[in-house]
């Protein structure tokens, strides 16, 4: 059992990483990786070639039954849904804010084939392996999957530096409650999601342009009882942005999509639920 566990552990960053892209929630993530782990340990090794693809099959498609469930929950989610926020030092941009919203739209299939592929570099043979289906097949699913995601890409990604000084900006001027600063800082098409979940207050549906976002962004300054208290700049979901503590002693993470020296997108995260591993990693 000791050999099994340590060459699970080898893998489990980047099962983690698959599970958590598949299904955009850590603690879901996490429950798949455990539970692949389960298989593991009762697996014949005689059996097994690669570990680290049989392991990674088996989370996929460990993964492509949690989704049947996922779908019925996230039609039943009480406003925007957003992916648990990833916090970190530096930007990993290979699965994004934005791209992950977008693989929400796609089946379970096509979001399978275009990160193993796409993303983690799997031939379509092995791609075929892990999803229960023909090289032909996963190279048409991933063929749509990139084509419905395209879009979602940066069309001017901003540079490192430039984008933490634009979210600094941001978090001051919202702080300080400079609507006019704010609105400097705004493209025109900006869209504004917010995820409270039902548990705390949030926008109940995606405000569109800069008119709705800054009435939007008004009102909570308005109404908040006291200032934010910045935690740290980071980049969360690959994208410049901040953890704030807010007034009631709750973490919130904000993210900015920047594209042209302009805020194009505000993401918020705000549902206690999806925040406990973010609230861990600040103490």
């Amino acid at each position: 059992m000791d050999d099994r566990l340590a060459s699970f552990d080898a893998q489990r960053t980047n099962l983690l990483r698959v599970a958590y892209r598949m299904l955009g929630s850590m603690a879901d993530a996490e429950d798949v990786v455990q539970d692949a782990f389960i298989r593991w340990a009762a697996t014949d090794r005689q059996t097994v070639r690669v570990p680290a693809a049989f392991l990674r099959r088996t989370v996929t498609r460990l993964c492509l039954d949690h989704l049947k469930s996922a779908r019925v929950r996230r039609e039943n989610y009480v406003g925007p849904w957003l992916p648990d926020p990833i916090v970190e030092a530096e930007p990993v941009e290979d699965v994004t804010l934005p791209l992950m919203l977008a693989l929400e739209r796609l089946s379970p299939l096509e979001r399978a084939a275009f990160l193993l592929h796409d993303v983690f570099g799997e031939s379509f043979d092995d791609v075929a392996s892990s999803i229960g289906r023909g090289a032909a097949a996963c190279r048409q699913l991933a063929a749509r999957a990139r084509e419905h995601v395209r879009r979602e890409r940066p069309r001017f990604p901003v540079e490192r530096d430039r984008g933490q000084a634009i979210a600094a900006a941001f978090y001051e001027a919202a702080r300080a409650g400079d609507v006019t600063k704010l609105g400097s800082l705004l493209a025109d098409d900006v869209r504004f999601h917010s995820d409270g979940g039902g548990k705390r207050p949030a926008a109940g549906r995606v405000l569109n342009g800069a008119g709705e976002v800054l009435r939007g962004l008004s009102t909570i300054i308005r109404l908040r009882r006291g200032d934010p208290e910045l935690v740290r700049q980071a980049f969360v979901n690959g994208l410049p942005g901040f953890v704030t503590r807010e007034a009631d002693g709750m973490l919130q993470t904000t993210a900015l999509l920047i594209e042209d020296g302009r805020v194009r997108a505000i993401y918020i995260m705000r549902n206690p639920d999806k925040l406990r591993h973010v609230d861990g990693m600040m103490h």
